[in-house]
């Protein structure tokens, strides 16, 4: 009985992370560049069960030989193994300022690959982002919406003096009779990568390989990829899940006070 107790407990903690995930999504439905996480969800060992007994062997004198009769297996509750960030494009949406960027998906030779805008976070290390809402500060630099500054193939931050600039397809940003490339990285793997919030993401990325292909488009921003009406339902359902195994734990409670109060009770 008291295994029935955490395995209901285990499913209600792990809905309830779940609920955490999906909430966070449905609140970042609207920031740009966002990409939604899904909770992986993972069971714990099996145990197989086994009956224990005795065989009598009827000789002079009977000897028991314990015996195990399988009955099967149980399991023992599930987790959330690990968030999982989905890195599909998300739609364009045309703002008409000069200074949002947006980077539309091409080929990439690996399934997991993709592509980012590399930023100088407040500690000066290069973060990776989708998020291209860049607006220029007073100093003349482009920088992100957080104050951080957006970097150039060199990791140098992009001085442009003002917002009249332009970028073409292929990435670079020209300003002054100057072609500045901007600093887009490429990761083999975007699922190594962490989230640390503010849109930014850390780990290994790189300069972009042969076969890999994109475009950049001014004036425009990728939208999040969180599908509102899909996360609602995943929503209920985990809301669902965890009222069950509310109920499985509220019937091993009462199971249990019976036990102790009536079973027990001595006449």
């Amino acid at each position: 009985m008291l295994r029935g107790f955490y395995t209901a407990a285990s499913g209600m903690l792990a809905m309830q992370r779940q609920q955490e995930s999906l909430s966070n999504n449905i609140a970042n439905a609207n920031t740009p560049g966002y990409k939604a996480d899904q909770a992986t969800l993972r069971a714990f060992p099996e145990m197989l069960m086994y009956q224990m007994g005795a065989n009598t062997i009827p000789t002079k004198q009977p000897k028991n030989l314990p015996v195990q009769n399988p009955i099967g297996s149980i399991n023992t509750g599930v987790y959330v193994q690990e968030y999982v960030p989905n890195f599909v494009q998300g739609s364009l949406k045309d703002t008409g300022v000069s200074t949002d960027l947006a980077l539309i998906d091409g080929a990439f030779p690996d399934e997991t690959g993709s592509i980012f805008f590399t930023v100088q976070n407040e500690n000066g290390e290069p973060r990776y982002t989708r998020n291209g809402n860049f607006t220029v500060d007073g100093q003349g630099f482009l920088v992100t919406t957080q104050g951080y500054y957006v970097l150039d193939q060199a990791g140098n931050p992009i001085q442009t003096n003002g917002m009249e600039f332009n970028v073409n397809p292929d990435g670079l940003l020209q300003v002054g009779g100057q072609a500045i490339p901007l600093g887009i990285a490429y990761t083999a793997d975007a699922n190594q990568l962490e989230k640390e919030g503010n849109g930014l993401l850390s780990g290994e990325g790189g300069a972009i390989p042969a076969g890999v292909t994109f475009t950049v488009q001014q004036g425009f921003l990728e939208q999040s990829n969180v599908d509102a009406a899909q996360t609602m339902t995943q929503m209920m359902e985990s809301y669902r899940s965890f009222e069950m195994n509310q109920r499985v734990l509220k019937a091993y409670d009462e199971s249990m006070g019976k036990a102790v109060s009536e079973i027990g009770r001595i006449g």
